[in-house]
Formats: C-alpha cells, sequence, structure tokens
C-alpha cells in the first residue's frame, strides 16, 4: 500500500479530493463482493486515472472477470465483454462493411471493441491474426477500416485476461501488444482469513443479487476531469532521471535479452501520478515509482536463457536492479 505523507501539516497545492473521494467510492462498490484483493483494485484504479490498459494474470476462481466487470459497473458508461477463442476472427472484434440492398451501399456494423471499457476474457486464446486487430485501438485509440477511421471517444481502457498455468491451445501475446499494456496485474489466491469471508457472504446471500447492489459512483465527465488533474501532479526532475535510470538499467542487464521500453518510461510516470493523487498529493515520492515498477515492467523484460533456465522471474531481477540504483531525496 502507498503511504500517505508524514507532514502532519501536509497540504496539496491542487485539491486531490476529488480524486480521492473517487478512488474510495469505487473500491467501496467492488467491496460490496470482492473481498481483499486491496492491491489490485488499487493497481486498477490507476490504470483508470491514467488511461492505461490492464493484463490481469491469475489462476482460475480468483476473480479476474468478475472484478473487471465490477469496475466498469462503478463507472457510468458503455462496457463490452469479448470472449477470445482460437476461431475469433478480427472482424468478430472490430466490426465488418455489410451491404445494405436499399441503398446499395455499404454499412459499417460495429464490432464489441467499440465501448469505452472492454473486457477481453482470455485474451491469449486468439491467434495472432486477431490479437492485430487490437494494435491501433489500444494505442492510438482509433480503428482504420476500408479507408474510413473512426476515433474512440474517451475513456477507453481495456482490461484483459489470461491463464498463467494452461498453454494448450493458447498464443504467446506479440511483444508488441504486451508493450501497450500499462500493467500487468498478478492476482493471487485470498488468505485464510479473506476465503472464509467469501464462504460466509456466498453462505448469506446470493451472488446476483450482490452484483445489482453495486451502482456507478463516478460518470465520464468526473473521470475526464480527474485524469486532467493527474496530468497536473508535479514531479521532480530527479525523479524523472530516476525513472530513466531504472529502464536504462533493465536495457544494460546481462540477466536481461529484452529490456523496458521509453513506453515504461512513461507508464512509471504517469502511473506514479496517479498513485500520488490517490493519497491526495500533487506531488510523486521514490515510493511511487517503486511501487509500479513490477506492474510496468514485468511483462515487457524478457530473462536472458540462462535466467529462464534458473527459474528466476522478472519480479526478483526488478527487485536486484532497484536495489542497485540510488533513491533520491
Amino acid at each position: 500500500m502507498l503511504n500517505q505523507s508524514d507532514d502532519p501539516n501536509f497540504e496539496s497545492r491542487i485539491d486531490m479530493s476529488g480524486v480521492n473521494g473517487m478512488v474510495n467510492d469505487v473500491k467501496a462498490e467492488i467491496g460490496k463482493i470482492i473481498i481483499g484483493q486491496h492491491r489490485f483494485l488499487e493497481l486498477l484504479c490507476i490504470a483508470l486515472l491514467s488511461d492505461g490498459h490492464v493484463l490481469i494474470e491469475g489462476v482460475p476462481g480468483v476473480a479476474k472477470t468478475l472484478t473487471a466487470k465490477l469496475l466498469a459497473k462503478t463507472v457510468n458508461t458503455q462496457f463490452a465483454r469479448i470472449q477470445f477463442t482460437p476461431d475469433l476472427m478480427p472482424s468478430d472484434v472490430l466490426g465488418t462493411s455489410v451491404y445494405n440492398f436499399k441503398t446499395s451501399e455499404f454499412d459499417f456494423k460495429k464490432g464489441p471493441v467499440f465501448a469505452n471499457l472492454v473486457l477481453i476474457d482470455e485474451i491469449n486464446r486468439a491467434p495472432a491474426k486477431t490479437q492485430s486487430a487490437l494494435f491501433e485501438v489500444m494505442e492510438e485509440r482509433q480503428v482504420s477500416i476500408d479507408g474510413n477511421r473512426f476515433v474512440m471517444p474517451p475513456p477507453f481502457m481495456v482490461l484483459a485476461t489470461q491463464n498463467p498455468i494452461e498453454h494448450e491451445g493458447t498464443y504467446r501475446l506479440p511483444e508488441a501488444q504486451l508493450d501497450r499494456f500499462l500493467f500487468k496485474i498478478e492476482v493471487n489466491y485470498p488468505d485464510f482469513e479473506e476465503e472464509v469471508q467469501i464462504l460466509e457472504r456466498f453462505h448469506r446471500h446470493q451472488p446476483t443479487q450482490q452484483l445489482n447492489d453495486v451502482q456507478p459512483v463516478v460518470s465520464v465527465p468526473q473521470l475526464l476531469q480527474y485524469r486532467n488533474l493527474v496530468k497536473q501532479v508535479l514531479i521532480d526532475d530527479k525523479l524523472l532521471q530516476y525513472i530513466a535510470q531504472i529502464v536504462q538499467a533493465t536495457r544494460n542487464s546481462k540477466d536481461i535479452y529484452l529490456g523496458g521500453s521509453p513506453r515504461a518510461s512513461l507508464a512509471i510516470m504517469n502511473g506514479a501520478k496517479a498513485a500520488a493523487a490517490m493519497q491526495g498529493r500533487d506531488f510523486v515520492t521514490p515510493e511511487d515509482i517503486q511501487f509500479l515498477c513490477k506492474p510496468v515492467m514485468r511483462h515487457r523484460l524478457i530473462l536472458s536463457p540462462d535466467k529462464e533456465m534458473e527459474g528466476t522471474t522478472t519480479d526478483q531481477i526488478i527487485d536486484q536492479l532497484l536495489k542497485t540504483i540510488e533513491v533520491p531525496r
């Protein structure tokens, strides 16, 4: 968890109470169904404020899809869900042109990606041809089809889930697509106390009734206003250099075959601004940056063959690199 300022006289120059209140409201609504997963919810809120896409990875049954659906319910906007399968075609995602016999012209029928919050379930089930349909819309927030360009109205956010265990019938996501995700969030099992609470809650209440209890708590104009506030959060030049040092270290490490891109640097900076705003601060601290290094870079780095054979994880390498870089104060 992020820490509030230790200074009792701390006062933000920009009023971030609205951002903090929105995040608390979103967490409270999702908390009507989801027990625990505090870091997961915090990162989802940061991504929502940072205008970034999220890749959610976890074993079956840890409420990945449910949490994404509940996040969409808390924002008063258009939601769509796409189940990726091996036979899914790009036109099933983007849409297709259909001949209109009355007008003797082709009419474009928009696909499910034309929504504000798009949940893609089991994204690694579809082949590269279908994955490529997401490249333009995820990066440029637009779709180009048959010589026409369709701009996605803000907000536009992709929430994608995948299972790290089952590999049969799955496809590795292209590196260019992985780089378009702001975060990769790893969802773990609940602890013992949380699992008991889950059993008690579902024993006493019907799940369908609980889902209806989750209400929208933020409108699109409010969300866009809060995003503009997040952009105004201050970040010291020393912290910009700190981010650059971290990402440069991933490119120069002998343990890493492919390091972080400039998009990773921007993701850390933008995410750190949102993390600060969520805590009522209008300035970034080194702790905000450190908090986001793993979710930003774990899916962007490719380890050297030696480290992969040893079973080393990208999170372990990131921890090692952070220890070698002096923290600015």
